[in-house]
């Protein structure tokens, strides 16, 4: 990956959706070689995608939460089993396995406290391995989903 390349990323990390040609001229290349170097980025795993950012409470799912897990055992059946669960709740927006603890950091969207204590009580609080589930809510995001620096 050489500065081009980075450039190309910097410029789809703030908009994903920047015409070929548009980006093209953003980093100084003709047409089709940023198409061949996008295409190149896409099929070597480094964009793994293109998505909208969406506001979560313009979609009624403002109430957020940062969910702290401890499992049982750490053990790959145990691993495998929740990481299998928690990939089935659309609720839990983003999920990281940790070194120490907590084991894992949900990041949950839902309409309101109501909407989570459901969720925990038939969703979360069953979750394959679950020993201790730690809630905290958010008070206000302020920067979400940001660009990596490249």
């Amino acid at each position: 990956m050489d500065g081009t390349d980075r450039a190309i990323l910097n410029h789809l990390q703030v908009d994903g959706r920047l015409s070929n040609l548009e980006l093209a001229e953003r980093v100084r290349l003709t047409p089709s070689p940023c198409l061949r170097r996008v295409r190149n980025l896409e099929e070597a795993g480094v964009i793994t995608g293109y998505r909208a950012v969406i506001d979560p409470a313009a979609v009624g799912r403002g109430f957020q939460v940062v969910a702290y897990v401890e499992l049982e055992g750490q053990d790959a059946e145990t691993v495998t089993a929740f990481e299998a669960a928690v990939l089935e709740i659309d609720d839990v927006v983003e999920c990281l396995r940790m070194f120490g603890r907590p084991d894992y950091v949900l990041r949950v969207a839902v309409p309101d406290m109501d909407a989570y204590s459901q969720l925990c009580l038939e969703r979360l609080g069953r979750l394959p391995g679950l020993d201790k589930l730690t809630s905290q809510i958010a008070m206000k995001a302020l920067k979400t989903g940001g660009a990596l620096p490249l």
